[in-house]
C-alpha cells in the first residue's frame, strides 16, 4: 500500500496564533492522496518562550483552540495529522503532559501518547541546562495506533535515544514510527541522522521525524533536518535548515518484504 508522508519543519515562536496561521498556510499546500500522514514537530504550537510558556497555553484533553485547529485542518484537507507534541493539563497539578495526538480525516483524535523520556540534560549550547521534568510529567505507556493504512508507533524527540521503546513498538506491529522533535542544534548535528536511521534499521520500519529549526525567541537553537527513513535505512526525503514542508510517497509493502527476508524478531534473544 502506498501512503503519502508529509513532514512540516517549523520555526515556532511562543505565539500560538502566529504558529497556527503559518501552519494553516503549509497544510493548504499538501497534495491530496487516498492516505496522507502529516507529522508536526514537538511543541509546534508554542516554542521558545519562558519557563512557564507551556503551562500558559496548556489545554484540557479534548477541549481547546489548538486541538480544535488540528481537528479542523485534518477534516478540511482529508489528512491524518500527528500533532507533534502539545501541552495537555494534568489533574490536580500545575505540571503538564507533553502529549502527541493523532487526528484522523474526520477530525477525531484517535490516539494520545504522553512523552515517556524527559529531556533533563546538559548541552554545550547557550541554554546549557535543560530540565523538562520541572514542568512535565513523564508518560508511562507506549502507543501503537491501528489505522486503515498502517500501524503507527508514537514517540517524541528524546525518546529516540531509548531503543527498547521502539523494539516494543515493533513487537506490537508498528510499521511507521513517528518522532516529532525539537532537537538542539548541538545534539542534532552529532546524532540526528544516525539515531533516526538506526531506529529504522533495527525495527525494519519507516521513521518519520519532523523537527523544529533555527534560533528561537529564548535563544534556544534547534537543528532542523526533518527526515523520513525507510526500513532499510535509506533516506526518503530530508529537509535542510529552512522551515516548510516536504512530501513523499512510501510503499508499506517494503516493511513486509524486509521483515520476511530478515526476520529479526524471530531471531531475537532475550539476554
Amino acid at each position: 500500500m502506498n501512503v503519502s508522508i508529509v513532514t512540516i519543519q517549523m520555526h515556532s515562536s511562543p505565539k500560538v496564533e502566529d504558529n497556527l496561521t503559518w501552519l494553516a498556510q503549509q497544510l493548504s499546500k499538501v497534495e491530496r492522496a487516498e492516505y496522507t500522514l502529516v507529522v508536526l514537530p514537538e511543541c509546534f504550537a508554542c516554542f521558545g518562550g519562558g519557563d512557564s510558556a507551556q503551562q500558559m497555553v496548556a489545554e484540557d484533553y479534548g477541549n481547546g483552540p489548538i486541538q480544535d485547529f488540528i481537528a479542523h485542518q485534518a477534516k478540511k484537507y482529508n489528512l491524518w495529522i500527528v500533532a507533534g507534541s502539545m501541552p495537555i493539563k494534568c489533574p490536580n497539578t500545575a505540571l503538564i503532559s507533553a502529549a502527541s495526538l493523532l487526528f484522523s480525516p474526520d477530525g477525531q483524535c484517535q490516539a494520545r501518547y504522553n512523552k515517556i523520556h524527559l529531556f533533563d540534560v546538559e548541552v554545550a549550547d547557550k541554554t546549557a541546562v535543560y530540565r523538562e521534568s520541572a514542568t512535565t510529567i513523564a508518560g508511562t505507556e507506549p502507543v501503537v495506533v491501528h489505522t486503515p493504512f498502517a500501524n503507527i508507533g508514537m514517540s517524541v524527540c528524546y525518546d529516540v535515544r531509548f531503543p527498547e521503546l521502539y523494539r516494543l513498538m515493533q513487537t506490537k506491529g508498528a510499521e511507521i514510527m513517528v518522532i516529532p522533535s525539537a532537537f538542539t542544534h548541538v545534539t542534532g548535528k552529532a546524532h540526528w541522522d544516525v539515531l533516526m536511521r538506526a531506529r529504522a534499521i533495527e525495527n525494519q520500519c519507516f521513521i518519520v521525524a519532523a523537527n523544529q529549526t533555527g534560533i528561537h525567541q529564548n535563544g534556544r537553537e534547534t537543528y532542523g533536518h526533518s527526515i523520513v527513513v525507510d526500513p532499510w535505512g535509506e533516506v526518503v526525503h530530508q529537509h535542510g535548515e529552512q522551515s516548510g514542508i516536504r512530501q513523499s510517497e512510501i510503499d508499506l509493502d517494503r516493511v513486509n518484504q524486509i521483515r520476511r527476508k530478515m526476520p529479526n524478531l524471530q531471531h531475537r534473544k532475550i539476554l
